[in-house]
C-alpha cells in the first residue's frame, strides 16, 4: 500500500511485490520510499527501494505463522513460492473457491458477485460450490439487499449455469496448476470428467502441455475424497457432466499449434480459442518454430512479425473461416 502518486496519468495506491522472495530480494520494509513503475504499461510494481529516505523507523515484513482469517497454521510448500492456509474450511479459501467457480471463464453463473458470494457463506447458506445448485429463493432472501426480483433472476443463473462445457467444468473445479488453456486441452483429450479422473501421472504426462507437477495436481485432486464429494454433489445438484466427441473426426486442426494476434471481427479471442480446441488443435501464447499457423486479425503486433521471419503459414481472418467450416 502507497501513498497515492500519480503514474503515467493514473493514480496509483498499490503495487505488486510478487511474493516475499522478492521482498527479502529488494529489502522493502514497511515505511520505506520506493521507485514505482508500471510493468508493461498496466501493472504497477515495486522497483527499488530509496535506502537514503530511511529513518530507522522502518519494519521488515514477516509473513504471518497462521491465517489471519481461520488461524490454521500457514505453510509454504517445497518448491513453491507462495504461503497457503492449510485449513480446509477456511472461510477465505471458500469465497475464493466460489468466486473462481462462478466465474465467466468457469460456470459463468452471471449476476452472482463477489459480496453475495461471501455473504452467503458468512450466512452458512453454502459450504462449496456444489451447494449454490440446492439454493432456495427463501436462502437468497436472507442476504442484505436482495428482493424479490434479484432473488429469481439469480436462481435463473445458477440454473442456467447446469450444462458447461467440458473446458469450463474441469477449470470451474479449480484444480491446482490447471488454467483455463490447460483444462482445454485436457478436455479435448480425455473428452469426459470421468475419464480425466482415471488417469495416472504417467498417463497426463504424456500429454503436451502436462508436466509432473500438473500430473501430480490432477491425480491428487481426484483421490482427494473431499473434492469427489463435491464432484458427486454436482452431479446430484443437476450439473452436466458432459461427454465430448471429436467434431466429424480428423479435420486440418487436429495436432496444429495455433498463435492468435490482433482483433478478430466474427470472435472474441477467447472463441477463436474455444473453436480451435473443439476441433483438435491448441493455441499457445507466443510464436516458436512448432507453431503450425499465426491468425493475424486487425493490428497484428510482434508475434506477427516473428512469424514472417520464421516462415510460419499466416491466416487472415477469412481464411481461418474457410478452415474451420464457418
Amino acid at each position: 500500500l502507497l501513498e497515492p502518486v500519480k503514474l503515467a496519468g493514473v493514480e496509483v495506491s498499490r503495487a505488486t511485490l510478487h511474493n516475499e522472495d522478492e521482498v527479502k530480494k529488494k529489502d522493502v520494509r514497511i515505511g520505506d520510499t520506493v521507485v514505482i513503475q508500471r510493468a508493461g504499461d498496466v501493472i504497477p510494481e515495486v522497483v527499488k527501494v530509496i535506502t537514503s529516505r530511511r529513518t530507522g523507523k522502518e519494519k521488515a515484513f514477516a509473513m504471518p505463522e497462521d491465517c489471519p482469517v481461520c488461524g490454521s497454521t500457514v505453510v509454504r510448500p517445497r518448491g513453491e513460492a507462495i504461503h497457503r492456509c492449510t485449513g480446509m474450511a477456511c472461510p477465505a479459501q471458500i469465497k475464493e473457491n466460489l468466486f473462481h467457480f462462478a466465474s465467466k471463464e468457469a460456470m459463468d453463473i452471471n449476476g452472482i458477485g463477489r459480496k453475495y458470494l461471501e455473504q452467503m457463506v458468512d450466512k452458512g447458506l453454502i459450504r462449496d460450490p456444489a451447494d449454490l445448485y440446492f439454493l432456495k429463493k427463501e436462502d437468497l432472501m436472507q442476504l442484505d439487499r436482495m428482493g424479490d426480483k434479484l432473488a429469481e433472476n439469480m436462481l435463473q443463473a445458477i440454473d442456467a449455469s447446469r450444462n458447461p462445457g467440458l473446458t469450463n467444468l474441469i477449470y470451474a473445479l479449480g484444480i491446482r496448476n490447471v488454467g483455463r488453456h490447460l483444462a482445454g486441452v485436457l478436455a479435448a483429450q480425455f473428452r469426459s470428467i470421468g475419464n480425466l479422473a482415471d488417469q495416472d501421472e504417467t498417463a497426463l504426462k504424456e500429454i503436451h502441455e502436462v508436466g509432473p507437477v500438473v500430473a501430480e495436481s490432477i491425480v491428487s485432486f481426484f483421490r482427494n475424497p473431499k473434492n469427489l464429494k463435491v464432484v458427486e454433489k454436482l452431479q446430484r445438484g443437476g450439473v452436466a457432466f458432459p461427454r465430448e466427441a471429436p467434431e466429424g473426426g480428423d479435420t486440418p486442426l487436429e495436432g496444429k499449434t495455433f498463435v492468435l494476434t490482433g482483433g478478430l471481427e466474427g470472435f472474441t479471442r477467447e472463441e477463436a480459442r474455444e473453436v480451435i480446441e473443439k476441433m483438435g488443435g491448441r493455441v499457445a501464447g507466443s510464436v516458436s518454430k512448432r507453431t503450425d499457423y499465426v491468425v493475424a486479425g486487425d493490428e497484428p503486433g510482434s508475434k506477427y512479425d516473428k512469424a514472417r521471419q520464421l516462415g510460419i503459414q499466416i491466416l487472415d481472418e477469412s481464411r481461418f473461416k474457410e478452415m474451420i467450416g464457418s
